[in-house]
């Protein structure tokens, strides 16, 4: 994967709602973070996932939003607990946000396989307290390729 890609994922900023409010968080953080110490929702198992913009292609809004909303209906239907997030760069001049969906509890290989079928460079997951951003698109990298994160609270 190019660099200067991972390391934009890398530090793409992610709102996330929790039950004590919105978190900021992404996923450079320092690698002696205790994940003990952090927030609930990144000590339990979720991926976050999105359809908008496959492989980077920029796709007009409502193309985006019906792919977002047909991502979500199949979610729900896989009987999973579904919430809005974003994610966006957090560069004064940064104008990219796009629309994702945190889902509670999902397994990383059914992720990868949504992250598949929307045809997304990668996907998010989080496990035992620590962030991992998988590739799901045979042309950035191998399937399933991990480049291994740690939670960074933003404020």
């Amino acid at each position: 994967m190019d660099q200067n890609l991972l390391r934009s994922y890398l530090s793409t900023v992610y709102e996330l709602p929790s039950p004590t409010g919105l978190l900021r968080v992404s996923l450079d953080g320092d690698v002696s973070t205790d994940p003990k110490t952090l927030p609930e929702l990144l000590q339990r198992p979720f991926a976050i996932l999105t359809a908008y913009n496959p492989r980077s292609m920029l796709l007009p809004k409502r193309v985006n939003e019906v792919r977002h909303q047909v991502l979500r209906d199949l979610l729900i239907l896989g009987v999973y607990r579904v919430e809005s997030c974003l994610g966006f760069e957090d560069e004064p001049e940064g104008v990219w946000r796009e629309p994702a969906w945190l889902v509670h509890g999902m397994d990383r290989d059914e992720s990868i396989s949504f992250g598949r079928v929307f045809r997304q460079n990668t996907i998010v997951i989080c496990r035992n307290g620590h962030p991992e951003l998988v590739v799901t698109d045979p042309t950035c990298d191998d399937v399933g390729r991990t480049f291994l994160g740690n939670w960074r609270l933003r404020s």
